[in-house]
């Protein structure tokens, strides 16, 4: 007899017994049994504790969609024999899957898989995994021409390759999967795109077709209400619509031209970002933007993250156009012997940062080779690690909630404890740094989701994710511990014994990087930033060029306010202009006609609401103030 530990309770059942036997709730279609997630069909062969999975946990939600992915797969084989599979992942909001066809994929297509993928639905063909060896797994996909197939078991150096098979169907898969093809209720195939494979402009052009999927009807028609939203609030058209930035082929992909109102937006993040460090207690530095190569041999950049790196011949000398900022401070760190009544030192700068991104990958703001990165570093005793997380944490709360983010997603990145061997650092480094973590994050009541394997090679990390107006999860702060550079490049400070003891170094960033933060605050707020964000915040305009002279005296009292004000006199109709500048997103216009001209006043229209009427200009003064608050 066997054992089972389901919900804290324990049972016994005979071996052999699948999970499937276990329960007759139809939500649940994976497992995790002693932490690992199953198919429902995995036999029973020890004791363990078995945790049932639905669509409400995130590793549901995937398997789920990874689940659609291989259903849209089959229909598309079914009516394009001659489609090459490439991969076809879940990914944050549902599933992709890409295609190498002799002919993009036309929306008469779409819906025509749409129809082809309901019939495989309701014929509820099993998911049916198999182990193959290596070879025999090449073998059988260069039989049925799947080159993308054989290219992928061929980086994979497992000697067991999973497969998962659907009647006929056959792709490479890791799982696991949903029971059948029937679990999959509603779904929609939502839009075309090209991919390279790989992401890399020299590899072939692929066909891609996006997709979404959920048990429940309501959700899906829920969700394709947000996904029209989206569309309106697309970083990418409300850039060019509001003349904020542009990205511009012939100067090279994923490098951002800041027009003058993005730039201003910018500014005015980064001003809130220096006044809160100094106020925090952080000493600003700048870095150069090359060093030499052997700098980043021996931070350990160039051994494994070569590939994203830009090499530059300098003299005969090989230079590095800098991918991370963290070399740089700890050079600053180390021009001199460090007291432990120094600590924490903490050092930040809004350092511009370049990686060689695939250019399939790029993706507006949130995805660029150009980045400016809110680094710090702060440098520290291994008894005031916790403090400073906390306070790293708190700050982190109050720029989220200065921008308008109330709603976070917290994730507690640590490392795989059964492939230790991946990761540098001691086993008490990693405890050490993981408590500490958990420390701070209880100590600022934050709820967080553990993810085992998800730690970066060095050391552990917490990654927030910002939730936006239409409940998407955008990256944005990183709090990491790092084992690696501290013995690399052998940084100490001197205790109080005149010991030389190793510093304990904690790499943070708030915004992430200012080009996605800016991409999140673009669709949060879809362009309609608040007063205190505006890159133009009032639009003076006088109706007819008779009211011009008291309009530029009112555009001079407005900016000795420290308002960013615009003056529009142009020669078109009123009506027009006033269209124009809502469109434009301006918090507030001020017309001013021969009325106001005589009274001395303004006529106060606000963005979405329209006329505020006529007041005088100390009382709009007063009104912007009043809706400024603490914002600024």
């Amino acid at each position: 007899m066997i054992k089972v530990t389901i919900n804290s309770e324990v049972i016994e059942i005979e071996g052999g017994k699948r999970i499937s036997d276990l329960t007759k709730d139809n939500r649940y279609f994976a497992a995790r049994v002693n932490g690992a997630l199953v198919d429902l069909s995995t036999e029973i062969t020890e004791d363990c504790a078995i945790e049932f999975i639905d669509f409400s946990k995130d590793e549901g939600k995937k398997i789920y969609w990874h689940s659609s992915s291989h259903v849209m797969a089959m229909a598309v084989k079914q009516l394009f024999p001659d489609a090459k599979l490439a991969i076809g992942p879940a990914i944050d909001q549902g599933f992709y899957y890409d295609f190498d066809t002799k002919k993009p994929f036309s929306p008469e297509d779409l819906t025509r898989i749409e129809n082809r993928m309901k019939q495989l639905i309701e014929q509820d063909i099993p998911f049916q995994r198999v182990s193959m060896k290596r070879q025999a797994a090449i073998s059988l996909f260069e039989k049925k021409d799947e080159p993308y197939k054989v290219n992928l078991i061929e980086d994979i150096e497992d000697t067991d390759i999973s497969l998962y098979q659907n009647g006929d169907f056959t792709d490479l898969c890791r799982g696991p999967h949903l029971p059948s093809t029937g679990y999959v209720k509603n779904f929609k195939l939502l839009n075309l795109a090209g991919a390279y494979w790989r992401g890399d402009i020299n590899q072939p052009m692929l066909s891609r077709i996006y997709g979404i999927a959920f048990p429940d009807a309501a959700e899906l028609n829920d969700y394709l209400k947000k996904i029209e939203e989206a569309k309106k609030r697309d970083h990418r058209k409300l850039g060019v619509e509001l003349e904020l930035f542009s990205i511009f082929q012939e100067a090279g992909a994923g490098l951002v031209y800041w027009h003058p109102k993005g730039a201003t937006l910018r500014r005015i993040i980064e001003e809130y970002w220096m006044k809160e460090h100094l106020e925090a207690g952080y000493q600003i530095n700048t870095t150069p933007h090359i060093a030499r190569g052997h700098l980043w041999h021996q931070s350990g950049h160039y051994d494994f993250y070569k590939e994203n790196m830009y090499l530059l011949p300098v003299e005969n000398e090989e230079y590095v156009l800098k991918p991370m900022n963290c070399p740089g401070h700890i050079l600053i760190y180390k021009s001199r012997v460090r007291s432990y009544r120094e600590l924490p030192l903490k050092y930040a700068e809004l350092g511009t940062v370049y990686r060689n991104e695939l250019s399939g990958t790029l993706h507006g703001l949130l995805r660029v080779r150009g980045l400016t990165i809110d680094d710090a570093h702060i440098f520290c005793t291994p008894e005031q690690i916790e403090d400073e997380l906390v306070k790293v944490l708190d700050l982190a709360r109050k720029f989220m909630n200065q921008f308008g983010f109330y709603d976070f997603r917290v994730e507690l990145s640590v490392r795989d404890p059964n492939e230790k061997a991946k990761y540098l650092g001691t086993d008490e480094d990693w405890e050490r740094a993981e408590k500490g973590l958990i420390a701070a994050l209880a100590r600022v009541g934050v709820e967080y989701r553990r993810m085992e394997g998800e730690a970066v090679f060095y050391g552990p990390k917490i990654d927030i994710k910002l939730v936006d107006a239409l409940g998407r999860p955008w990256q944005a702060t990183t709090v990491q511990f790092d084992f690696n550079l501290p013995g690399r490049f052998d940084i100490e400070y001197m205790d109080k014994d005149g010991k030389h003891k190793q510093v304990v170094v904690i790499h943070r960033a708030i915004y992430g990087s200012l080009e996605r933060f800016i991409g999140c605050l673009i669709e949060h707020y879809a362009g309609s930033f608040p007063l205190w964000l505006a890159p133009v915040q009032v639009v003076i305009m006088p109706i007819t060029d008779k009211e011009n002279r008291y309009a530029e005296q009112i555009l001079k009292r407005c900016r000795k306010q420290g308002l960013r004000a615009e003056l529009n006199n142009r020669s078109e109709k009123i009506n027009y202009r006033i269209r124009e500048v809502e469109v434009s997103k301006v918090p507030y216009m001020l017309i001013l006609g021969q009325r106001e001209v005589v009274d001395k006043n303004v006529s106060v229209r606000k963005h979405k609401e329209g006329n505020l009427g006529q007041m005088t200009l100390k009382e709009f003064f007063a009104l912007l103030k009043s809706e400024q608050g603490g914002e600024n």
